[in-house]
């Protein structure tokens, strides 16, 4: 498994055309969500995936600089590809990203927007609740922040 981590202008059309595959396959048909998933966020994002030796992506998540989603940086449209799920995967691609935006921007709060089934794993990685959980396209959600204090 390779690890890449680039902003939207150096992502090749093979790439982006194997997240945006892997995002609408998961988000939009196994998970039934109606929504634009192309929305102007990821020229301004990092995108952080994992890719196998075939060129398949099997992780991917996007970091979006504060203002863009929320006041703080955040990170959205994390997505393990069905055949990978339960490897571990997952908690790999969300410490690298926080490790990233330490990186990038310092040790800052980070806001997501977690799917409440999913609470425990994030709090897991120093996540806290800080809404009630809210239906977003039909899916309970709850907000969540990683603070470094």
């Amino acid at each position: 498994m390779k690890w890449f981590t680039k902003p939207f202008e150096e992502l090749d059309i093979y790439t982006l055309y194997n997240i945006i595959a892997l995002r609408i396959d998961v988000f939009i048909l196994e998970q039934t969500c109606l929504y634009p998933e192309l929305d102007y966020k990821d020229q301004s994002s990092l995108h952080l995936y994992a890719m196998d030796e075939q060129s398949n992506i099997k992780a991917y998540l996007r970091i979006l600089p504060p203002g863009v989603s929320y006041a703080e940086v955040s990170i959205g449209r994390v997505v393990v590809s069905p055949a990978a799920r339960g490897t571990q995967l997952g908690r790999d691609l969300m410490q690298r990203a926080i490790k990233q935006i330490n990186d990038v921007y310092g040790k800052v709060p980070i806001r997501i927007s977690a799917q409440a089934y999913l609470e425990s794993f994030y709090t897991s990685l120093g996540f806290q609740p800080v809404s009630e959980i809210y239906l977003e396209d039909d899916i309970p959600h709850l907000e969540m922040l990683f603070s470094t204090e």
